[in-house]
């Protein structure tokens, strides 16, 4: 990712919330259940990411798990049946940093249990890249999320990409277009009616003939944020590799993220239509 005018290091990075600002720390759930799908090498080093950006600022604290097990709002189980000493559940956290694959291990109560801590709570669910490529088989997973994984037709690119909403937490230090390097995932079951889109994808260079390219439009994407009954849901397709983690403008993307999936910060996340411009024109 290239910084703007006026972005630098220390006006992307700058995170200033540390040493008890806010009255009460949020708790979040950094969850990646990889065991039944393609094991990005970026999991680790973006759970680890959240977590720091959670202590360096005191905004949260992160508990981080890589299998399913606290995905309940009852009692967390040994294989023995015993209740586990100091385990936490749902009911103990705020908001959830997903970046789980596939059909991850859920029993209906466990489903159950994860939309009700949206939808009912009001608490947030955040989810990076891959998270899109979850649940494929759980048709409420998708209504949350607003969208799902239709392939990546171009692999991994250096493209340009537009800023639908630079007033949104943690786009206002970007350009409104600029180059970034990632796996660009091309999305499907998604409506502008029901989710505010804040990044898109600029395929006005790219092949939209290639093989795998299932859109007819320019409308590809990236990040968008939304509602799913009293909660708040927001995706972000970008984070392929780890060395995005360590981009600072990527990081302070997420932390706005969860700050705003936490409630502690607000957006307009009206829906908008699709409006491409001249420079979004489809080559052919």
């Amino acid at each position: 990712m290239r910084a703007g005018p006026g972005m630098n290091a220390a006006s992307v990075g700058d995170f200033s919330y540390h040493n008890g600002s806010v009255p009460h720390r949020k708790r979040v759930l950094a969850w990646a259940d990889v065991q039944n799908g393609y094991q990005h090498d970026s999991v680790s080093h973006a759970l680890a990411t959240i977590e720091r950006l959670g202590y360096e600022t005191g905004l949260y604290d992160t508990i981080i798990r890589t299998d399913s097990q606290l995905i309940t709002k009852g009692k967390v189980l040994t294989k023995a049946g015993t209740p586990s000493l100091y385990a936490k559940n749902l009911n103990d956290f705020d908001a959830i940093f997903f970046f789980g694959v596939r059909e991850i291990d859920l029993s209906p109560q466990q489903r159950a249990d994860l939309v009700s801590f949206v939808r009912d709570d009001g608490k947030g669910f955040v989810a990076a890249h891959a998270g899109a490529t979850a649940f494929f088989l759980w048709p409420e997973f998708g209504e949350m999320l607003g969208g799902r994984f239709d392939e990546h037709p171009w692999g991994i690119i250096n493209a340009p990409v537009i800023v639908e909403d630079p007033h949104f937490p943690g786009m206002s230090t970007l350009p409104l277009r600029f180059d970034h390097t990632d796996e660009y995932y091309q999305i499907k079951d998604f409506s502008r009616t029901k989710a505010h889109v804040i990044l898109r994808l600029d395929v006005s260079h790219l092949d939209l003939n290639a093989p795998l390219v299932h859109h007819r439009d320019a409308d590809f994407p990236l990040i968008w944020a939304k509602t799913y009954g009293k909660g708040r849901v927001y995706f972000s397709a970008l984070g392929h590799d780890p060395s995005t983690w360590d981009d600072r403008a990527i990081q302070q993307m997420y932390l706005e993220a969860l700050k705003w999936a936490l409630h502690l910060t607000d957006a307009d996340i009206s829906p908008a239509l699709f409006a491409p411009d001249a420079s979004d024109a489809i080559q052919r």
